[in-house]
């Protein structure tokens, strides 16, 4: 059980590592090493989010499991194309930093459709626990920890345990964002559409020549084994979207092995003469507005902090900041001190250079793509 010494150390140790500012590899493998001596678990599946959307960005596997990438796309589909109480979406929806799967059917585990028909056919697990990293509404991540057959399932006091570390997680992905911000990125492919068009079956039918060079700069890292399973987190979702569960379009911003970050949409097709149910999928290279929420959203601001450096974005002075916020100068310059500390920078022009970073900055000022941003 999650108790005692033990536990605290534990606790200690992720939130000693949530604050080093590691890479998300390293991050997330040494976090899982300390929670595996509180909370035993025999194999275990992290993913990234978009937090504003709530959609997959990226996903690891641990133990038993690491390595067996071939049910990627039909786990993507059942956990973003499906609600049920343990899902990562609903718990983000009602509140919950973690739950296992037995508690909530009260032992009954056949009774959540995706252990029935995933889990326990694929990889015979027994019981499932699952923690949310939460900061506030804004979901950075998730794990999902299992049990084997032989193993016995996991108790409250265990799920306590795992609530208590959802905030620190959710502080070591948002410091892992920020560590890739000043990679080198690799060259774009090449122009034209981005669409993928997927049928009834939930499996691509189409692409443009750019989605497949899309597709095969996500092939290179090693967080998406199979290329299209943030794509099928999409499909999953837009099939909600078209049944009314969800009231818009689902899309997310998630990076390339080469560093480019982009946004994935997706949305039902109307039918059309004897085709029906198909989904088009389109990417593009995210614009700087998109990503700098993301970044900022980072940083772990305040409301107020946000909103003083979303003015400093703008180039708007410390006066005309105090006024349109009605605060004094001296108080906004307080906000500053603590938005400098938790980027990291000294001054406005390290702010500005720290989010502008260089997916976009070398690029200014050169020869427009058709797309309408800098080639």
């Amino acid at each position: 059980m999650a108790r005692g010494l033990t536990a605290e150390r534990v606790r200690q140790d992720v939130d000693v590592v949530a604050r080093a500012g590691l890479d998300l590899e390293t991050f997330l493998g040494e976090a899982l090493d300390s929670i595996r001596r509180a909370v035993p678990w025999e194999s275990a599946c992290v993913a990234t989010h978009d937090p504003g959307t709530h959609l997959l960005t990226s996903g690891r596997k641990y133990g038993a499991i690491e390595g067996q990438d071939q049910y990627d796309h039909e786990f993507a589909l059942i956990e973003y194309g499906e609600v049920e109480a343990t899902a990562f979406s609903e718990l983000v929806r009602t509140g919950t930093d973690a739950a296992s799967v037995h508690l909530v059917h009260d032992g009954e585990v056949e009774r959540s459709g995706r252990m029935e028909r995933f889990m326990v056919p694929h990889f015979g697990v027994r019981d499932e626990a699952r923690l949310a990293f939460r900061d506030g509404r804004e979901l950075w991540g998730a794990a999902a920890l299992f049990r084997g057959a032989d193993d016995r399932p996991f108790d409250a006091d265990e799920v306590d345990f795992l609530a208590s570390l959802a905030g620190p997680l959710a502080r070591g992905v948002r410091a892992g964002v920020l560590t890739r911000v000043a990679d080198v990125v690799a060259p774009q492919p090449g122009f034209g559409p981005a669409v993928i068009i997927v049928g009834p079956d939930d499996r691509a039918t189409q692409m443009t020549p750019t989605a497949e060079q899309w597709l095969g700069e996500l092939v290179g890292s090693p967080t998406h084994p199979d290329p299209v399973s943030p794509v099928a987190a999409l499909i999953g979702a837009a099939r909600r979207y078209a049944r009314g569960e969800i009231d818009s379009p689902p899309r997310c911003r998630l990076r390339t092995a080469g560093g480019m970050w982009l946004v994935l949409q997706a949305g039902p097709l109307s039918r059309f003469r004897d085709r029906d149910g198909d989904v088009v999928v389109t990417i593009e290279e995210a614009r700087p507005p998109e990503i700098v929420a993301l970044v900022v959203a980072a940083f772990g601001l305040t409301p107020r902090e946000r909103d003083v450096t979303q003015m400093v974005l703008q180039g708007i002075d410390t006066k005309e900041i105090a006024r349109a916020l009605h605060l004094s100068a001296y108080t906004v310059q307080d906000h500053l001190k603590s938005v400098f500390d938790k980027a990291g920078v000294r001054s406005r022009r390290e702010l500005i250079a720290r989010v502008y970073f260089d997916q976009y900055v070398p690029r200014m000022g050169g020869e427009l793509a058709p797309s309408g941003w800098f080639a």
